[in-house]
């Protein structure tokens, strides 16, 4: 694989920024900061704060744009939090939260400017037409901090990458469950932890891998098929292909510069030990 490319690059710099833009649903402070909102459930706070640049809307939206995740478990977060906080509200908490925890993290780093100018260049190059929860996020107002600044880069980038593999979820005819079931196939460690943060019950689980068998996308034992692997393949390199010309307008030298302001800094993030080991993973490709 050639790793000069802008997809190999862009989904190496998605990666480190991924690291930070996932503060914002396993920090304690943040979540600190929804309880005292009166929004103390998590998966709760995650769904009002991950659209709260969307306004109060109702769940079918948000169910829409998050895509993996179930109806039942959003419907129970919206419009009900909007009762208890505004989207301004808990937009304002968690920004406030996630720019306190960073200045702990890397505030006293030197590449902490470098790295918060060039990750919002970057930002600014991402597509948001067709992307809803991109569009919504760029209408976030920048702020004054380089920490917040920062996250709302990671953001902006994640989610419109995110929006465009949620496009071709579509084209694949892959529902929310069916996608995840292609990551990794069907083990119980994926089901027992996804089941819980997405609300999916077994009995949707079990149906999700009945039709991949139909397609030839998992065997018996619910492990992924030559044709399994091949389609999640695919994905994951149309998803980086999707990404690239933002990558390319962004241009090799800017990246490698912003990569190595990350690095230290994503170090530094890591090793606070908040960021789940999956997402470590990706960060330190």
């Amino acid at each position: 694989m050639d790793e000069t490319t802008p997809a190999t690059i862009g989904r190496k710099l998605w990666g480190r920024l991924e690291a930070i833009h996932v503060l914002a649903y396993f920090a304690p402070p943040v979540l600190e900061a929804q309880a005292r909102l009166g929004l103390g459930d998590r998966m709760v706070g995650y769904v009002a704060g991950r659209s709260a640049p969307m306004g109060p809307i109702g769940p079918e939206l948000v169910t829409a744009a998050f895509y993996g995740f179930s109806p039942a478990m959003i419907a129970r977060a919206l419009p009900a939090a909007w009762a208890t906080a505004t989207p301004e509200q808990v937009l304002e908490a968690d920004q406030r939260a996630l720019t306190d925890l960073l200045h702990e993290l890397i505030g006293a780093a030197d590449e902490l400017p470098r790295a918060a100018e060039l990750a919002r260049e970057a930002a600014l190059l991402q597509p948001v037409l067709g992307r809803p929860l991109a569009a919504a996020w760029s209408s976030v107002a920048w702020g004054g901090d380089p920490e917040l600044v920062l996250w709302q880069a990671a953001t902006r980038i994640r989610e419109s990458r995110g929006d465009g593999h949620v496009a071709l979820l579509v084209d694949a005819e892959l529902d929310g469950v069916e996608a995840h079931l292609t990551t990794r196939g069907d083990p119980p460690k994926l089901r027992a932890i996804l089941g819980a943060t997405r609300g999916i019950s077994d009995a949707e689980w079990d149906a999700a891998a009945d039709r991949l068998r139909a397609r030839g996308l998992l065997d018996a034992e619910g492990a992924l098929t030559t044709d399994g692997v091949a389609l999640r393949e695919h994905l994951e390199r149309r998803t980086d292909e999707l990404a690239a010309p933002a990558w390319a307008a962004f241009g090799a030298e800017r990246s490698a510069s912003l990569l190595s302001a990350l690095d230290p800094l994503v170090t530094r993030v890591l090793d606070a030990g908040i960021v789940p080991g999956v997402v470590a993973r990706v960060a330190t490709a």
